[in-house]
């Protein structure tokens, strides 16, 4: 058992009242459908959603009364189908208004969205459905539907699909399970009904989303979170974070993760900010151009992006690149001083304060314009950040708070503040959040964000708890009150020698030159650490011609000569960790690793096993030789 909490701990006074008006503020909400019901009637003329118009080519806003009158014809839709209270509706959508309006439909009727990854594989998405008991399922294509059918798993709770883009206007069935157009589904024969309908408000304590954890390794499980759970999270993190009613956020990640539904969809609803629904990943640096967010709800990859393009624009220019330096040099003075960081240099502060001005016209400038220009909230989660990156952008000025968290605790555990921002760490557990360290130096959980337990997995949930805590998976240390990720549990890897190695900081270690865009390293059981590498192909072509091979063909990235000069690049990317930590072998590939092809979750996180699986005769001639 953990000694006492070493932490913050509030406790917000949430009576719940039984009363039907509204209750007159945020502390008063008890969940997520009275959150949203909350939010229309205190601001209903404001900017909701910003969605973008192909047709005129610009964003256009929508209001909360607007999003408000189109949730409730979505739950009109539900209420008809007349299904038990809990019934599960699987949410197969991009981001954007449908996706919340039946989000927010299912909520209202007390019903449990399943949220699905929009580009998940259909294996995947079947085997989801079958183990939730879904009783509908809204997709965006009926190409997804009869994807799906085509595996063959059986769907016997399945009573009703319904896809935004139908082929044909007319109800259809595919097997025993009702097909329609979102069109038809939204406009019942008898529309005076809508009018006799009573909708039943959901517990504090029921599930208002039951989201299967992407799944590192094997099939994933579905996390059962209940409104208070979710609700608790949103109310800590505004503390936190503290979004105003003007903020705009730019949401891109897929809502079917907690991190992302929680403070990119949430959290803007409790503040009263507007958000706008990114097109694609790939239009990603048109749309931070055009809505110019002032919030931005990340992962690491994006801002590893940003930072590989800078750099390749960089290189051709030594002026440019000793600017470049210099700027993020006296900038992460600058912030180092601003956060009460320890400052190693010896230069003085008023020197960095009088060439600040020009660095920043020069430098910071025109990074900051890559998001838009007006970011004042950059957050990064879902995977450790590579303090090279987090160095050179906090010191020009875009101000990333790294957190932690997990779908069990609607995620956020952990972060930093704008202004107790220390990158090395995940930051200050929330207020109401509890950590201790448990046995192998594992990070404990404690609060009232904690999920229920996985569905149908009585075993699972048992095995997740320790005295009450919840176990994370892990290693960590807690230094004046902040969280210092260490590792994961289940990650370490363990050589036929004995030696430990987290594959994560080699990983991260290796990503951060311009030559690899991805690295996944192995070695248990064996000798030594080997990896492979996608290789960005700008960075193959210069490095193929430089050994006078033709980057053309695949086959020379097997050449001895090009294996070797990339293990000599990795030997010095890993030059500061022990010995045995570095790769003594590597395989080179230029195809990337996916969430289409099953090889990254999500959030964009390696999924070892598949990676394993996949790679497994590459992997064997690696020690073979």
């Amino acid at each position: 058992m953990c000694p006492s909490p070493r932490l913050h701990t509030v406790h917000l006074s949430m009576s719940f009242s039984t009363d039907c008006s509204l209750p007159g503020n945020l502390d008063s909400v008890h969940t997520l459908a009275e959150l949203f019901a909350w939010r229309i009637a205190k601001t209903p003329q404001a900017d909701a959603y910003l969605q973008y118009d192909t047709a005129t080519r610009r964003w256009k806003g929508l209001s909360w009364h607007s999003t408000g009158e189109r949730m409730a014809r979505f739950a009109a839709a539900l209420e008809r189908l007349a299904l038990p209270r809990g019934a599960r509706i699987a949410i197969l959508l991009p981001n954007g208004l449908d996706a919340v309006c039946i989000d927010q439909a299912a909520l209202a009727q007390a019903c449990v969205p399943v949220p699905l990854h929009a580009i998940d594989n259909s294996a995947s998405i079947a085997y989801i459905l079958g183990d939730s008991d879904a009783s509908v399922l809204v997709a965006f294509s009926e190409g997804q539907w009869q994807a799906i059918a085509a595996t063959g798993v059986v769907l016997p709770s399945l009573r009703q699909v319904v896809v935004v883009q139908k082929a044909s206007g007319t109800p259809s069935v595919a097997g025993s399970v009702p097909v329609s157009s979102l069109t038809d589904w939204l406009s019942p024969a008898d529309a005076s009904a809508d009018s006799r309908l009573a909708p039943q408000p959901p517990e504090p304590g029921e599930l208002a989303a039951l989201v299967y954890t992407s799944g590192t390794t094997g099939k994933p499980k579905g996390v059962m979170l209940t409104h208070d759970n979710v609700l608790e999270n949103v109310k800590a993190t505004l503390q936190r974070v503290s979004p105003a009613a003007a903020d705009v956020f730019l949401s891109f990640l897929p809502l079917s993760h907690t991190f992302e539904r929680t403070a990119g969809y949430y959290l803007p609803i409790a503040a009263g900010c507007s958000v706008a629904h990114a097109r694609s990943v790939a239009q990603l640096s048109e749309d931070l151009r055009a809505v110019r967010p002032t919030i931005l709800i990340s992962v690491p990859r994006i801002y590893e992006r940003v930072y590989a393009t800078l750099q390749e624009r960089l290189s051709g220019s030594v002026l440019k690149l000793r600017f470049f330096d210099w700027a993020q040099a006296v900038g992460w003075r600058r912030f180092c001083r601003a956060n009460q960081l320890p400052v190693t240099s010896t230069v003085p502060a008023l020197l960095d304060r009088l060439t600040w001005p020009l660095l920043e016209w020069l430098v910071a400038r025109p990074l900051l314009m890559h998001f838009g220009g007006r970011l004042r909230v950059a957050v990064s989660g879902g995977a450790p950040l590579s303090q090279t990156i987090a160095h050179s952008f906090l010191g020009l000025g875009l101000p990333i708070l790294q957190g932690y968290g997990m779908t069990e605790t609607s995620p956020v555990v952990a972060a930093n503040g704008l202004d107790d921002n220390d990158p090395s760490t995940v930051g200050r557990p929330l207020p109401g959040v509890e950590v201790c360290i448990g046995d192998h130096q594992e990070l404990l959980v404690r609060s009232r964000s904690v999920m229920r337990g996985y569905w149908k997995r009585e075993e699972d949930t048992a095995a997740a708890f320790v005295d009450g805590w919840l176990r994370t998976g892990d290693q960590a240390a807690i230094e004046n009150g902040r969280i210092r990720i260490l590792g994961r549990l289940k990650e370490i890897i363990v050589t036929s020698t004995g030696e430990k190695i987290a594959p994560a900081d080699l990983e991260l270690a290796i990503t951060t030159n311009l030559l690899f865009e991805q690295a996944y390293a192995f070695g248990d059981n064996r000798p030594f650490i080997a990896c492979i590498v996608v290789l960005s192909r700008t960075g193959w072509k210069h490095l193929a011609v430089a050994l006078e091979l033709n980057p053309d063909d695949r086959e020379n990235l097997n050449a001895p000569s090009a294996r070797e000069a990339a293990l000599q690049r990795i030997r010095e990317l890993t030059a500061t960790l022990p010995y045995y930590a570095q790769p003594r072998a590597v395989a080179l590939t230029l195809d990337p690793w996916t969430i289409e092809n099953t090889l990254m979750t999500p959030t964009l996180k390696l999924k070892r096993k598949n990676l394993a699986a996949h790679f497994a005769g590459v992997i064997e001639r690696l020690y073979q030789r």
